[in-house]
């Protein structure tokens, strides 16, 4: 996540004429204690050494609706699907009605 608002804060810089020297984006998590294992709470830090304060609001409100953020608070389906490589595609379980595509990790659906 910290590398998408990253993202968000350089295009933000760039289309402002602002210069990007001295930003940082650094990143803090805590693990959940139970089961499932997960995350259980993420902060993210920017800091934009030469930012006008005119450009605060506007740049707090593009670094909070970078891609990931939004996909983490409005859950997306999830699809994992192993492939056998030793599996005959012909076999019937390598025809399992429904089965997803494999996925290949070049590929941007």
């Amino acid at each position: 996540m910290a590398s998408c608002v990253a993202h968000y804060a350089g295009r933000f810089l760039d289309r402002h004429g602002i210069a990007r020297k001295g930003l940082r984006v650094a990143a803090d998590y805590t693990m959940a204690s139970e089961r499932p294992a997960r995350v259980a709470s993420l902060s993210i830090s920017v800091d934009v050494p030469d930012l006008p304060p005119a450009r605060t609001t506007a740049m707090q409100a593009v670094i909070s609706h970078c891609t990931v953020k939004n996909t983490l608070e409005f859950p997306s389906e999830i699809a994992i699907t192993l492939k056998n490589r030793n599996q005959d595609p012909g076999s019937a379980a390598g025809r399992e009605a429904g089965a997803a595509p494999p996925f290949d990790a070049l590929t941007r659906r």
